[in-house]
């Protein structure tokens, strides 16, 4: 059936020209750094090529076939592994290969400009909350594996009231790097990571910068601390308790 449809739809590759695909999945492993599991679905990619994805870009030191057999190139329709990235990809992100690191490098940089420059912690958006200044909760979220990134997104997506709801705009797997803390502080969110943890350096540019990095274990925690910040300065609610009941007999 595979065969009859791609025959019927004419889908067609040509193996001649740059690679282009998909980032099916990526993790950080900690002996081999961002690992990522491409599919080919048009041209050649071919081991020492430089590649960019998403954000991220590099040149590929070790390519793997699906058995985990080191292979020079990967042709249209081909799932590999690959080796060499700066920092770990998103699923879903498209893929190319270049010509020359330095186009890749380009690419990857102009894809993280912003705007945008401020600086906020949790409690100062209590104020601006009550102020009536923010709308949007800018977060970005760093976690150890790709599947609890998209729980804690899906979780905290789902938290919202009148005056302010919650923005995701930037997901990654890996640990907190400069380039997080260079993003919050243009577009002024709170990082959160998750089983990951910033480097003293990291951490201490994020001080200089007033940029918060909130670290957790557990997603519930995570979930109930976004949620008390942006309730936490909202007008109190008064709830009428009765203490009891008086019958008057005779005035």
């Amino acid at each position: 059936m595979i065969l009859l449809q791609a025959e019927m739809l004419e889908l067609k590759a040509n193996p001649a020209r740059l690679a282009q695909g998909t980032v099916v999945e990526a993790r950080l492993d900690k002996a081999k750094g961002p690992v990522a599991t491409l599919l080919v679905l048009n041209g050649t990619l071919k081991s020492g090529q430089s590649v960019v994805a998403g954000t991220s870009c590099g040149r590929i030191r070790l390519m793997t076939n699906y058995m985990g057999k080191k292979i020079a190139k990967a042709g249209p329709a081909t799932a590999v592994e690959i080796l060499g990235l700066t920092e770990v990809p998103q699923a879903g992100d498209e893929f190319n290969a270049v010509k020359e690191d330095r186009i890749a490098r380009e690419i990857a940089e102009n894809r993280k400009l912003l705007a945008r420059n401020s600086a906020s912690t949790l409690e100062q958006l209590f104020s601006q909350i009550q102020e009536g200044e923010v709308k949007d909760l800018n977060l970005i979220v760093k976690a150890d594996v790709q599947g609890s990134v998209g729980a804690i997104v899906a979780s905290l997506e789902k938290l919202k009231n009148e005056n302010v709801r919650v923005k995701i705009i930037h997901t990654g797997v890996g640990t907190v790097n400069e380039s997080d803390v260079m993003l919050a502080g243009t577009s002024g969110a709170i990082i959160i990571g998750f089983n990951v943890r910033p480097s003293s350096a990291v951490q201490s540019m994020a001080d200089r910068d007033n940029i918060q990095i909130r670290t957790y274990s557990v997603i519930y925690d995570i979930i109930n601390d976004v949620e008390d910040a942006m309730k936490g300065m909202l007008d109190p609610e008064f709830k009428e308790v009765v203490l009891g009941k008086i019958e008057v007999r005779e005035t």
